[in-house]
């Protein structure tokens, strides 16, 4: 159907993000193709790595004890994910796909190393993580692909992990937050809401592991947003606020303070 209907079509899954830029006209695709009821889409199984079904409901993910037990940063993130409410009909997959630049999956699948299988008329490939997140709502699908599934790496043996967003209420969009995961000569430092799209601060992930403190790695983690003014607060407000939830998230990977 997506092949067919072609670029104006939108895939609806638990619609908690498309049905609200219907509303406000932000999106005005000519066709939904609802997923919801395709059965194959989800599921949580960890057979080689954390794999979670496209349209698994948040809710799902956050009750799951596989996902607890394989990748606690997933559940300790999946907490921060909206309200009750909407994880109840809120997809895992579908968080991902929107790209949301304040969305908290997509820093923690870059923070896991994770990637996601898309599939569509002309076949299937796999889009690392890396790879995956081009800008404020956009991701290197192409037209016609459908995200299926997404897989989470494991994290290294013994490694700490931490996760922290920083938001005027519970459940509002983020200001700032941070996704780490840090072992030794290891560290994967991801931050969302402070730039286009989730990213990875390299150069705080290169002080951890050449043996850096966590409060040299928030600096450099906050010099590396790229924030901008909007209603909600300035960007240097932001940059700031960025380095303090980097700083809460290595203090709780059990990174010392330096």
């Amino acid at each position: 159907m997506l092949a067919e209907l072609g670029e104006d079509a939108r895939v609806l899954a638990g619609g908690q993000s498309l049905v609200p830029m219907l509303n406000l006209r932000l999106a005005r695709p000519s066709a939904l193709v609802d997923v919801g009821r395709v059965d194959e889409l989800s599921g949580i199984s960890s057979n080689g790595s954390l794999r979670v079904g496209a349209t698994t409901r948040q809710a799902d993910a956050l009750r799951s004890e596989v996902v607890a037990g394989r990748t606690p940063l997933l559940t300790a993130a999946l907490r921060h994910v909206g309200h009750p409410a909407t994880r109840s009909r809120g997809t895992v997959g579908g968080s991902i796909a929107h790209a949301d630049p304040a969305a908290e999956l997509p820093a923690v699948l870059l923070a896991l190393d994770g990637e996601v299988v898309v599939v569509s008329a002309r076949g299937e490939r796999v889009i690392p993580a890396a790879s995956l997140f081009t800008g404020p709502f956009e991701t290197a699908l192409d037209e016609g692909e459908l995200l299926t599934a997404v897989r989470f790496g494991d994290m290294p043996e013994g490694a700490g992990f931490g996760f922290s967003e920083i938001a005027r209420r519970r459940g509002d969009f983020a200001l700032a937050g941070a996704a780490v995961v840090v072992a030794p000569g290891y560290a994967r430092v991801a931050l969302f809401a402070v730039a286009s799209c989730a990213f990875r601060a390299t150069e705080a992930e290169r002080a951890l592991e050449q043996g850096g403190g966590a409060e040299e790695a928030a600096a450099l983690a906050a010099a590396a947003c790229d924030p901008s003014d909007d209603p909600h607060a300035p960007a240097a407000y932001r940059r700031e606020v960025a380095r303090v939830a980097t700083l809460r998230a290595l203090l709780e990977a059990g990174v010392a303070r330096g």
